[in-house]
């Protein structure tokens, strides 16, 4: 029989999430981040519990307080990490942890698998909160062989922006950080997305440390658009990106994509993951970059509370809770 261990050592568990093929989500960095903007982060090790005692799984979870009736609601970005002989009675622990310490009205789980199997008493969630289809690059191939799978047209965007004039560069300082987060904020109100607040973000880039590497495309000095990326030992994540009108102009984000796509691939990572897919103009340039489209397992939650059927029906209050999960 496995035994839980909360673990409290930020080493040990990056360690294990780096080891475990685990996703940056999973990282210490993105539950630091969540608990200084209204959530909690628990980061659960299981251990095999026979002689050897070796560990056979672990998962972060975040756990939000709700109002009446709900409590709080628990939920496993891109997790949990598991061996699969142990996946039954691992996820139904954590359901029972977050139920007797949070009283959560359901454990909702994401994995970072292309399909999954969950223990009797789970079933498929409704309510999605990262999108399960994607644009997946197993950037272990060469750079030909991914060139080779994208649409003509984005290859001839990437030749032609870098021919514009543009110089790329990681973002190192909070200064260079501000000049992309103002990109940001055109962008959203250009595409009529919601953001966080500038702290959020600053908060991404600290608390993330050399996990969430940020590059830029600049024009005379001045930049025109970025890329965010958050990344594992094998996982490379899109968590933000946006650019100008000077960045449109010279369809800069193919030039910086390309750049950033090679130098994960320098980096030693192995997927490049382009966060998801939406409707719209930006899935249509996410489509361009690979001839197939990829799908997660999709979103899985365990009931815990006789109001878990309000909850799932997707009263305006939960919702609201599911927008601001959201990245």
């Amino acid at each position: 029989m496995i035994e839980l261990q909360k673990c409290v050592d930020k080493e040990q568990w990056d360690e294990f999430v780096l080891e475990h093929e685990g996703h940056p989500l999973q990282l210490w960095g993105w539950g630091q981040v969540k608990a200084a903007h209204g959530w909690s982060a628990e980061r659960v090790l299981a251990y095999s519990g026979d002689e050897d005692d070796f560990i056979i799984g672990g998962a972060q979870i975040l756990i939000r307080k709700l109002p009446l009736p709900f409590r709080s609601f628990a939920y496993i970005p891109r997790g949990p990490i598991v061996d699969e002989l142990y996946r039954d009675e691992f996820l139904n622990k954590l359901a029972d942890l977050v139920k007797r310490d949070y009283r959560s009205v359901a454990l909702s789980i994401e994995p970072n698998n292309f399909e999954y199997d969950v223990p009797s008493g789970w079933q498929r969630s409704a309510n999605r909160i990262l999108s399960p289809d994607t644009i997946l690059l197993d950037i272990a191939k060469s750079e030909s062989d991914l060139l080779a799978d994208m649409a003509k047209k984005t290859r001839q965007y990437i030749r032609k922006s870098a021919a514009e004039g543009i110089t790329i560069k990681q973002v190192h300082t909070r200064d260079e950080l501000e000049e992309c987060l103002h990109i940001y904020r055109q962008t959203a109100e250009r595409a009529k997305f919601n953001l966080h607040t500038n702290q959020y973000y600053l908060d991404v880039f600290n608390l993330m440390g050399d996990h969430s590497p940020i590059f830029a495309a600049y024009l005379e000095g001045k930049p025109v658009a970025f890329l965010w990326m958050g990344i594992s030992a094998d996982i490379a994540y899109e968590l933000y990106g946006g650019m100008n009108e000077d960045g449109q102009r010279l369809r800069a984000n193919y030039a910086l994509k390309w750049y950033v796509i090679r130098k994960m691939k320098e980096w030693g990572l192995v997927q490049y993951d382009f966060g998801g897919l939406v409707v719209g103009g930006v899935s249509i340039f996410k489509q361009g970059w690979s001839t197939e489209e990829t799908s997660f397992a999709g979103t899985f939650d365990k009931p815990l509370s006789p109001t878990y059927a309000l909850w799932s029906k997707g009263l305006p209050k939960a919702k609201a809770i599911l927008q601001k999960l959201r990245r």
